[in-house]
């Protein structure tokens, strides 16, 4: 029954922004929540993180600066908004929880089946 959703997706032309949303259900017992995303033919890549105490905040470092994660009160939908986006950031984006303050995917125990984002030049 442990159910995490995607959603916010889409085309969009360089330059311009998305807003993803990861809905969390069921009983899941986790510390930390991030997005990952695989670009077409490359391994997954951790994206952005935080805790839920909303510390704990890490990025990639090719997204500092145009990505921000957050969280809403209840705990149980996290986001990621996307700013001045590149087709370089074209790629299935997911969302994961999992151990506190990691940046790899196998310390992530649940994910969701994932959210297209491509950038068009």
């Amino acid at each position: 029954q442990v159910q995490l959703v995607e959603s916010g997706g889409g085309l969009v032309q360089v330059g311009g922004s998305l807003r993803l949303s990861c809905t969390l259900s069921g009983r899941i017992d986790w510390n930390y929540e991030a997005w990952f995303r695989q670009p077409p033919g490359k391994e997954r890549e951790f994206v952005a993180g935080i805790a839920l105490n909303g510390l704990g905040v890490l990025y990639r470092d090719s997204v500092k600066g145009r990505f921000t994660i957050s969280r809403d009160n209840a705990r149980t939908t996290i986001y990621l908004l996307m700013d001045s986006l590149e087709p370089k950031d074209t790629a299935v984006y997911y969302c994961a929880v999992g151990k506190a303050g990691s940046t790899r995917a196998s310390d992530y125990d649940y994910w969701g089946q994932g959210t297209q984002v491509t950038v068009s030049s």
